[in-house]
């Protein structure tokens, strides 16, 4: 027999929220065991209820859903987090995934992938959806600690090869991975990998860090 999965939903619009809990409801090991309607209730029923899984939209009043993440992480709360957002964007995916979100789905998703998600998620996996690779999420989530380590200098003998650099010419022009991919003949993943790979070394975390650090350093 499947244990219950208990669940809280926080999302400032009242339809969201009801289909959301409809749907979940008419699976028989899901319970909803609390509601919120922004940041700062999300954390209270969160705190007072202990569910197995948060369902937070990343837009809402007074604390969005990556500032909930980050809130309950920082409380050490284990709580499973999913972020529920209308943007397939990998912006918000990153920062999901940095914050300690274990999932990010979208909220046009499937009832079949939305169940997939959450018992995928409330089982201990990880689900994101959006223009993102499985390797480059297992990449970041399994090095989530260096990123709070102070970023060391860049040493002369540091070397960028040929593709890093054909790949931090086209990052540096606008291009994203699918465009990149294209350019160079290289799959789209293979792009996202190289991509990830030379933001390590330079120790960046976006694109405008990148540019500072192209630009100091005279790479291109």
């Amino acid at each position: 027999m499947n244990q219950t999965i208990r669940v809280v939903l926080a999302d400032d619009h009242f339809f969201v929220r009801d289909g959301i809990k409809s749907l979940l409801e008419s699976e028989k090991n899901i319970v909803v065991v609390g509601e919120a309607t922004d940041g700062l209730e999300a954390l209270e029923v969160v705190t007072t209820t202990n569910p197995d899984l948060l369902i937070v939209d990343i837009r809402m009043p007074h604390h969005t859903g990556i500032e909930v993440v980050e809130k309950l992480r920082n409380q050490n709360n284990p709580v499973k987090i999913i972020v529920l957002s209308m943007h397939e964007s990998e912006e918000y995916v990153l920062k999901s995934i940095k914050a300690g979100a274990d999932g990010y789905l979208l909220k046009g998703s499937s009832k079949e992938e939305f169940l997939k998600a959450l018992h995928s998620v409330a089982n201990g996996g990880k689900y994101f959806t959006g223009d993102i690779s499985s390797i480059l999420i297992n990449q970041l989530t399994s090095n989530t600690t260096t990123t709070l380590e102070p970023k060391p200098a860049l040493t002369e003998d540091l070397t960028i090869t040929k593709r890093e650099k054909e790949i931090l010419t086209l990052l540096l022009s606008g291009k994203g991975n699918k465009e990149i991919a294209e350019a160079l003949e290289i799959s789209k993943r293979t792009a996202e990998v190289h991509r990830f790979n030379l933001m390590k070394k330079l120790k960046v975390k976006n694109l405008m860090e990148l540019s500072n650090k192209a630009t100091e350093y005279s790479l291109i």
